[in-house]
């Protein structure tokens, strides 16, 4: 039996007072802007590619690389407002650490990399002695305030300086490693910090590598630590969080290549740490540099030449690290002092440590990193459960592990699904005759016969159905459309068998190459989606409300590259039929993979996943009675992004809403719809998911995301792109804001995700119990409204945590938390943590550094297990009535509860409603992976606790929302906006 445990500490800390205050001083370098008319008259010595500011992130790009003790912050005249900052910044007690004549060298290299091309030498030597003659001068002894800040926002909530994020977390990082090394038992941590740079918000530290001896040999890992700056809402206090995990290296090379594999189209980070300065003159540093490397003109190389490539020119005391010597080998450079440690990212393949820290072993290591507070620091305060009993729903999962209870279980979750089922179909478009029982029609279109078997055994255990629904004795029958049928007393459910033919689920039809236009992958995405639609339509058979389709086929990395990959096509083909779809990976054996093993258990899910698309959901009814309003519906927005990864490599957004009504009469039962924008009302859902497929189109005449490097003239083109976005946003946010009024409704949106293109969600922004979707100041909330905005540990942005164990190991809790020190009547902040997920059984004293003897009694190595914990989910009820009897505690738990499905075997990331929002996506991108294996474009050594686990029903991540990569030039710093620093490049 899990322990009651009475609070849960986090791994964060936040200032004494308001009143606290560090200074500390600095070697300040202004950017020169002496020497922009110069700069600007090189870069647009070629008319064809005007621009209007002076790219600089090449250079700065270099001296993390040379200099990595030097703060790059964004050039001063691109930040918000008046302050005065600076270019540069390094610690007082640093000696010279850009000498001028380093600086000299880096200026030529510079200079020669914004015009290469041999006509300008003339012009290059020009602008070199002109700049030369005013070179920037380092100001000594710059002093920084790095606690205190302004007046906190209108909404009461801390607003730190924008230097604070970057400059504060590296004097915190610097303090924890003036600590004695972490010592673990069986050795000592060795930490280094890493170089930042403008788009930075914290810092890193990275131990030393150590070696596993596993099955297949050494293989290296670090323990990481990263300092963040957040914010909390309404809380004047900012908070710093430490989080640590597991980073891992690739040092396998491949027998026939005798190379590291590094994954196609990818950048793979390699950390670096020269044995002598590579500038003349520079002093040594502690800190390790930061380089890429990719594929590049048929051989891998560092990315843009990468540092190497502005510095081939220059004299350099120790050459720069050759790319394909750190690739031939890798375990030697990375024993050499870490000379070059490649990152490993899990598209490499298999890794013999597992990733991320139990909760044991990372609070030891939290409490000796806390030991670097200073006196104007105070770790958070423990979190206590909420005064409210009940942290689940009112009809929560029961499980039984004997029998005859377990099987009765089974069947009475079969029966609420079945009823379940039903209710979603009656809430469809359709007539029934009085008595007449709805009807369920779906495809199963199959490769192998050994999958459709299964596939029909697990509908029929999933609703609990009888008999086989006629299947014909032989295989010869199903060489053509077999449909079997049967009856229960909710529903009929007919399948019809098909053969997926005519190459629809092979590689789509792009040209020979590894490269592929945008044009060409969107043609092969139309020619399949419209053989698909032409395929469903030779049935002859058509329906007059949306029906499933489960669809056989390959893992996304069976497929010869991303771009070949059909899925996306097929379910836009599917949606054109009027059928939704969900697949399953053909079952196969390969190396280290064997996917027949768990075929049933994939089934199963794939009919879950689809019946969901359908609108078949148990919904978690609430526990607190009277406390909320009576009738209470939940309403969720999600903004669906398409970046530069997308399939069809386009930048744009869709917003997507959800409203869940539950039905009174009858226990989990909730009718779900979605927003339909054209026709400007709720639509049953697979309803919205069909029509989002109309804009999954590749659109002509917008702006493009600027890439690293891009001329500012196109930044500044997509932020007034962004200024339109988010202006529609607002529009759209009214319409459905409208349809809300009348019935009490709890609206949740997700501040990762939202807040780009809805700012009132931003902390900087918000204020208690006001609301705001246009241009027009805040206002009252309306009358039937509630707003609760729930953020994850997406970008660390909520703090690691652990359950407070004083006799033993600490472990994990599942409850509503909350701040003792805050005003127990007026919190708008509450924590919702949820149990481990039951496919992780590793135990919570998990050692990843040094063997331990278990419970039992015996020596157990737990380097090679993975682990995962459950995140830390901020739930800001940022608007209520409080005055007409609402309680936000009361609302918090019950979004607490919507994370409880009874009918999933774990919780959820996010709210039931939330996530149905965010699983839209699906028919605008092709970005979730839905043939129930890992994810075809898994980050390297993701964060676990940012990670969903294996098995688990998520919301699908966004890709990295345009304000994390660089600051809306129009919008405040926004609190709580750490960019987080991924083993390869950001996605």
């Amino acid at each position: 039996m899990a322990r009651p445990y009475d609070s849960i500490r986090t791994a964060a800390a936040r200032p004494v007072s308001a009143e606290a205050s560090v200074v500390e001083r600095y070697r300040a370098l202004p950017f020169p802007e002496e020497w922009t008319g110069a700069l600007l008259a090189l870069c647009n010595a070629d008319p064809d590619k005007p621009r209007k500011s002076v790219p600089t992130f090449r250079m700065e790009q270099v001296v993390q690389a040379l200099a990595p003790d030097i703060l790059v912050r964004p050039r001063p005249n691109q930040t918000q407002g008046g302050g005065r900052d600076f270019w540069f910044y390094a610690p007082e007690d640093v000696p010279d650490p850009l000498p001028d004549t380093a600086l000299r060298g880096l200026l030529g290299a510079w200079l020669k990399d914004l015009r290469p091309e041999p006509r300008f030498r003339a012009l290059l030597s020009e602008t070199r002695s002109a700049l030369l003659e005013r070179p920037p001068r380092w100001q000594e002894g710059v002093p920084v305030e790095l606690l205190r800040h302004e007046q906190p926002t209108h909404g009461g909530t801390a607003a730190p300086d924008g230097r604070q994020f970057q400059l504060t977390t590296d004097w915190l990082a610097r303090r924890i490693l003036a600590l004695d090394p972490y010592d673990f038992g069986a050795g000592r941590l060795h930490f280094r910090a890493m170089p930042r740079g403008p788009k930075d918000k914290g810092a890193e530290l990275v131990s030393q590598a150590l070696e596993f001896d596993g099955d297949r040999g050494s293989e290296w890992y670090s323990v990481v630590l990263n300092v963040t700056l957040q914010t909390v809402p309404f809380d004047p206090l900012p908070r710093f969080h430490i989080h640590s995990h597991i980073r891992r290296y690739a040092t396998r090379v491949s027998a026939k290549t005798g190379r590291l594999y590094l994954p196609f189209g990818r950048r793979t980070t390699v950390l670096l740490r020269p044995r002598v300065p590579w500038l003349p003159g520079a002093p040594a540093s502690d800190r390790f540099a930061v380089a890429r490397l990719a594929w590049s003109r048929g051989g891998y190389d560092w990315v843009g030449g990468g540092p190497a490539g502005m510095l081939r020119g220059m004299s350099l005391t120790e050459s720069f690290p050759d790319a394909e010597a750190v690739l031939t080998d890798p375990a030697g450079w990375l024993a050499d002092g870490m000379r070059a440690a490649v990152l490993y990212s899990t598209a490499m393949g298999s890794h013999t440590v597992g990733a991320g820290l139990m909760t044991d072993q990372r609070s030891k290591i939290v409490e000796w990193a806390l030991q670097a507070l200073p006196e104007q620091l105070q770790p958070v305060p423990a979190l206590v459960r909420t005064r409210l009993s009940g942290s689940t729903p009112g009809n929560p999962r029961r499980e039984s592990s004997k029998e005859p209870a377990k099987a009765e279980e089974e069947r009475r979750r079969a029966e609420a699904r079945r009823n379940g089922t039903a209710f979603a179909l009656r809430h469809l478009p359709q007539t029934l005759a009085p008595g007449e029982l709805p009807l369920l029609e779906a495809r199963l279109l199959w490769q192998t016969p050994v999958m459709r078997d299964t596939a029909i055994a697990a509908l029929i255990t999933h609703l609990g159905l009888k008999g086989d629904g006629s299947a014909p004795a032989s295989e010869a029958a199903y060489d053509g459309a077999v449909v079997l049928e049967w009856q229960s007393p909710e529903l009929t459910v007919r399948l019809r068998c098909r053969r997926l033919t005519r190459s629809l689920g092979q590689d789509l039809a792009l040209p020979e190459g590894s490269r592929h236009s945008r044009e060409a992958v969107t043609t092969a995405i139309r020619d399949r989606r419209r053989e698909t639609a032409a395929f469903l339509a030779e049935e002859g058979f058509s329906s007059p409300v949306p029906t499933l389709a489960l669809v056989e086929i390959d893992r996304a990395k069976d497929f010869t590259s991303a771009d070949h990959d059909a899925k996306f096509a097929l379910r836009l083909g599917c949606a054109d039929a009027g059928v939704v779809t969900q697949f399953m990976a053909v079952p196969k054996k390969a190396k280290g993979y064997n996917s027949e093993k768990n075929k049933e258990f994939r089934a199963a899910k794939a009919w879950d996943d689809g019946l969901r698309q359908l609108g078949v959901r148990v919904h978690p009814e609430h526990s607190l009675g009277e406390r909320l309003p009576e009738g209470m519906r939940y309403a969720a927005v999600w903004m669906v992004r398409r970046n530069r990864r997308s399939r069809t490599r386009w930048a744009g957004y869709v917003p997507v809403a959800v409203l869940v009504t539950p039905d009174p009469s009858a226990e989990g039962l909730a009718r779900v719809e979605g927003w339909d924008n054209e026709a400007r009302r709720w639509v049953p859902y697979p309803t919205m998911l069909l029509r989002l497929t109309r804009q999954a189109e590749v659109p002509t005449g917008t702006v493009p995301v600027p890439c690293e490097g891009d001329a500012p003239v196109a930044r500044l083109s997509w932020w007034a792109d962004m200024k339109e976005q988010r202006q529609a946003t607002e529009e759209w946010l009214q319409r459905v804001r409208r349809t809300l009024r009348g019935t009490p409704t709890l609206l949740l949106a997700h501040g990762q995700n939202m807040r780009s293109h809805w700012t009132w969600l931003q902390d900087g922004n918000v204020v208690a119990d006001k609301f705001r979707d246009g241009h027009a100041p805040s206002r009252r909330l309306d009358p039937d409204l509630r707003l609760v905005r729930v953020r994850t540990a997406r970008n660390r942005e909520t703090a690691q945590w652990w359950a407070v164990n004083p006799d033993g190991a600490n472990g994990l809790a599942a409850h509503l938390w909350t701040d003792p020190t805050a005003d127990a009547e007026s919190a708008r902040v509450f924590w919702s943590t949820t149990p481990k997920a039951r496919t992780f059984k590793l135990s919570v004293a998990a050692d990843k550094l040094a063997s331990r003897v278990n419970t039992k009694g015996k020596v157990t190595i737990d380097t090679d297990k993975a682990a995962w914990n459950p995140g830390l989910v901020e739930l800001a009820v940022l608007g209520c009535h409080p005055d007409d009897g609402d309680v936000p505690e009361a609302l918090a738990l019950a979004v607490h509860q919507l994370r409880q499905a009874p009918d999933l075997p774990d919780a959820l990331s996010l709210p039931l409603p939330l996530h149905l929002a965010g699983l839209a996506q699906e028919y605008v991108l092709p970005t979730r992976n839905d043939d129930g294996d890992e994810p075809a474009d898994s980050t390297a050594d993701a964060d676990p606790d940012t990670a969903a686990a294996p098995g688990v029903e998520t919301a699908p991540e966004e890709e990295t929302p345009p304000e994390q990569l660089a600051l809306p030039l129009d919008i405040p710093s926004q609190p709580g906006h750490a960019q987080e620093v991924t083993d390869t490049e950001p996605r």
